[in-house]
C-alpha cells in the first residue's frame, strides 16, 4: 500500500458548458411508432407525386412532412395535433407569401419582406414551443417558396405543404402507439402521463428528508406539466367527451392535492415511512391498467401535511371509482397575454436578432445569386433557411448549434455524394428520402445527427426535382450561415441583453406573487382550493420555463452568459418561496393559521428577493407582501 502522502489524485478537466452541451445527446428507447410514421410520410408522398407526374408538388409535401417529423415528439395524440398542426399552418402561409414575393418582387423588396417576416416570427417564438415551431416553419417555408424553382403556383404549393404535414398528422392519429392501453384506442400518452404524476408523487415522498428532494420536486413539476398538456389538447367539444376521458381527467385532478401534500412534506425535511409512498404507487398502477385501486395504505396522521396526504388519498380513491370529469386547473392565456409576450422584452430582443439574421442571409444569398456565384444552380434559399435553424435558441446554445450544424452538414453532404453516385434515379433517391424520414425521430436526440439526416433528405429532394448533385454548395452555404449567425449573435441590440431570460423570470415572479397572495387571502388563508391549485400549477410551470431559459443561457459563451448571471439564484429563491407557500397552504387548511416557522421563512425569502429585485428586473409586487405575512 502506498503512503497517503505519495498518492497523486488525477482529475479530468471540466469541459466548458458550451462544449459540454455540444457533446451531450438525449437517451432513451427508440420511438418505433414515430420511426414507422416517418418511413410512411415523406417517401411515399414523393413516390406518389412522381408516379402521377407532379414531382415538384411532391417535393413540397415531402419537405412539409420532414418539418412535421422534426416536431413529432412523444406525447398524446391531442398534443401532437397542436404541435404539428399549428406550425404546418404557419408554414403554408410562409410558402404562399414567399412564392408571391419571389415571383413579383425584386431582390431588395424581397429581402425587406423576408426581414419583416423574421421580425414577426421571432416575436412569435417567445410565446412558447408551439409558436416557436410555427415561427421556424414560417421562415423556412417562405425562403423555399421564394427561392426554389418550381413551376407551380403559390396556392398549389401551400396546399401541397398542408397535405404533407396533414398526412403525418393522419398517421399520428390513426396508427396505434405503444402507449395505447386498457382497450381504448384513443388514449396513448394521456394515460401514461397521468400515471407518471402519481409515480413522481411517490418518488418525492421517498426522497423527503434527503438531498434528492429538490430534484424530485422538479421532476413532479415536469410530470404535472406533461399530463396537463396531454389532457388539454384540442377536442371537438369543450368538455371531456366520454366516460373514460372524464375519469382520466378526474384522476389527474385527484393528483393535485397529493402533489401539494407531498411538496409540503418534502419542505418539512423529515424522512417518511415507506408506507406513505405506497398509496400513490398503487394509484399509478391503477391509471396505467385502467383498473380499480383496491385498498390503499393510509399514512400516519401525526402532522398537518400527513393528514392532508391521507385525505388526498381518500379523495383519489373516490375519484377513481367515479365517471365524473374534473377541471384540469389550467388557465388559458388571452390574446392580450400572447401579444404582450410577443412584443415584450424577450420577444423584441429575439425578434430583432431573427430579423437581422434572416434578412442579412437573404441579402447575401441574393447578391451571390445575381452575381452568378452559384453557376447554374439556384439554391440561394438554402442560406436563409439554414440561418433560421441556427438562430433558434430552442436547439441549444449558440456555439453548440453552430458546431453541430457544421459537422452534421459536412457528414450528410459527404454521405449523399456517395449515395448519389451509386443509387438509381429517381427510385433510389425516393427510397433514401423514406429512410431519412424514418431516421428523423431518432436523430432529434442530437442536433448534429438531425442535421446530417435532414441534409441527406434535402439533397435527395433537390436532385429528384431535376437539380444536379450539390453537396459542395450545401457545405459552403452552411459554413457561411454559421459565420453570419455567430457574428449577429454577439452584436449589441437595443435594450438589455438576456431579455428572454428576464421575461421568463419576471413571469415566474408574477405567478409566485399571485399564488402567495391567494393563499394569504381570507380569514383562514385557504381560499378556493381549485383556484389555488390552478395558481400553484401556473407558478411551478412558469418557474420550470424560467429554469430552462436560464440553463440555456448559462451554457453560452462567457461573453453572452454574463448577461444573465445571478438569475439562477433568483429562480432558486422563487422555487423555495413557492414550496414554502405550498407548505403554508397545507398547514392553513389543517389549523386555520400560520405558525412561526412558515411566516418567518416567507418573510426571509421575500426579503432576499427584494435584494435581488433591481438586479434582475423582478416586478415590485412579489416583494411587497412582507407586511402581509
Amino acid at each position: 500500500m502506498f503512503p497517503r502522502s505519495t498518492i497523486a489524485v488525477r482529475t479530468l478537466p471540466t469541459l466548458p458548458p458550451w462544449l459540454a452541451h455540444t457533446l451531450r445527446a438525449q437517451r432513451g428507447p427508440v420511438p418505433w411508432s414515430a420511426v414507422v410514421r416517418g418511413a410512411l410520410a415523406a417517401g411515399p408522398l414523393l413516390l406518389t407525386a412522381v408516379l402521377v407526374g407532379h414531382t415538384s408538388l411532391g417535393v413540397v409535401a415531402a419537405i412539409a412532412a420532414m418539418l412535421a417529423g422534426i416536431n413529432d415528439r412523444p406525447g398524446s395524440r391531442r398534443t401532437a395535433v397542436r404541435r404539428l398542426g399549428a406550425p404546418a399552418l404557419a408554414g403554408a402561409a410562409g410558402v404562399l407569401v414567399g412564392t408571391y414575393a419571389g415571383d413579383h418582387a425584386g431582390a431588395v423588396v424581397l429581402t425587406l419582406v423576408l426581414t419583416a417576416l423574421g421580425l414577426l416570427a421571432g416575436g412569435m417564438s417567445a410565446i412558447g414551443p408551439v409558436a416557436s415551431g410555427g415561427g421556424t416553419q414560417l421562415l423556412v417555408a417562405a425562403a423555399i417558396g421564394a427561392g426554389m424553382p418550381l413551376p407551380d403556383s403559390g396556392w398549389a404549393r401551400a396546399l401541397a405543404f398542408l397535405a404533407g404535414a396533414g398526412w403525418l398528422i393522419v398517421l399520428r392519429l390513426a396508427l396505434p402507439t405503444p402507449g395505447a392501453s386498457a382497450g381504448d384506442f384513443r388514449f396513448d400518452g394521456e394515460r401514461a402521463a397521468v400515471a407518471a404524476v402519481y409515480e413522481a408523487v411517490a418518488s418525492l415522498l421517498d426522497a423527503a428528508g434527503t438531498e434528492h428532494a429538490t430534484a424530485r420536486r422538479a421532476a413532479l413539476t415536469a410530470a404535472l406539466d406533461q399530463a396537463q398538456d396531454a389532457l388539454a389538447g384540442p377536442r371537438l367539444r369543450r368538455y371531456a367527451s366520454s366516460a373514460a376521458e372524464r375519469r382520466l381527467h378526474a384522476q389527474y385532478a385527484a393528483a393535485l392535492p397529493l402533489a401539494e401534500a407531498a411538496t409540503a412534506l418534502a419542505w418539512a425535511g423529515e424522512p417518511l415511512d415507506g408506507r406513505a409512498a405506497e398509496g400513490p404507487r398503487r394509484l399509478a398502477a391503477a391509471v396505467r391498467e385502467s383498473a380499480a385501486t383496491g385498498p390503499l395504505p393510509a399514512p400516519a396522521r401525526s402532522a398537518p401535511a400527513l393528514r392532508a396526504l391521507d385525505d388526498a388519498l381518500l379523495q383519489a380513491a373516490h375519484a377513481f371509482d367515479q365517471d365524473g370529469g374534473s377541471d384540469l386547473h389550467t388557465r388559458r392565456r388571452s390574446a392580450r397575454d400572447l401579444l404582450r409576450t410577443a412584443f415584450g422584452a424577450g420577444g423584441r430582443e429575439y425578434g430583432l436578432r431573427v430579423a437581422l439574421c434572416f434578412g442579412a442571409s437573404a441579402a447575401i444569398a441574393q447578391a451571390l445569386h445575381h452575381s452568378h456565384w452559384y453557376g447554374q444552380h439556384t439554391h440561394w434559399y438554402w442560406l436563409p433557411a439554414t440561418a433560421v435553424f441556427l438562430v433558434k435558441p430552442d436547439l441549444g446554445p449558440l456555439v453548440s448549434r453552430v458546431l453541430c450544424r457544421a459537422a452534421g452538414t459536412v457528414l450528410g453532404a459527404l454521405l449523399f455524394a456517395g449515395f448519389a453516385a451509386v443509387l438509381p434515379h429517381p427510385q433510389g433517391l425516393v427510397a433514401l428520402v423514406a429512410v431519412c424520414g424514418a431516421l428523423i425521430p431518432v436523430s432529434t436526440r442530437h442536433f448534429a445527427a438531425q442535421t446530417a439526416v435532414v441534409t441527406l433528405l434535402v439533397l435527395s429532394l433537390v436532385m429528384v426535382v431535376g437539380e444536379p448533385q450539390a453537396s459542395v454548395g450545401r457545405i459552403g452555404e452552411t459554413l457561411l450561415a454559421c459565420a453570419l449567425v455567430l457574428i449577429v449573435g454577439h452584436l449589441p441590440m437595443p435594450g438589455e441583453r438576456g431579455g428572454h431570460v428576464r421575461a421568463r423570470l419576471a413571469s415566474a415572479a408574477g405567478a409566485a406573487h399571485a399564488y402567495l397572495e391567494h393563499v394569504l387571502d381570507g380569514p383562514d388563508g385557504s381560499g378556493d382550493r381549485a383556484a389555488r391549485w390552478t395558481l400553484r400549477r401556473d407558478a411551478y410551470r412558469a418557474l420550470s420555463e424560467a429554469r430552462a431559459a436560464i440553463a440555456l443561457s448559462a451554457a453560452e459563451l462567457p461573453a453572452l452568459a454574463r448577461h444573465t448571471e445571478g438569475t439562477d439564484e433568483v429562480a432558486a429563491l422563487l422555487e423555495r418561496l413557492v414550496d414554502t407557500v405550498t407548505a403554508a397552504a397545507v398547514h392553513l387548511d389543517d389549523t386555520g393559521r400560520l405558525d412561526h416557522r412558515h411566516s418567518d421563512r416567507l418573510t426571509e425569502l421575500l426579503g432576499e428577493l427584494a435584494v435581488h429585485r433591481e438586479r434582475v428586473g423582478l416586478p415590485t409586487g412579489v416583494t411587497g407582501l412582507a407586511v402581509a405575512v
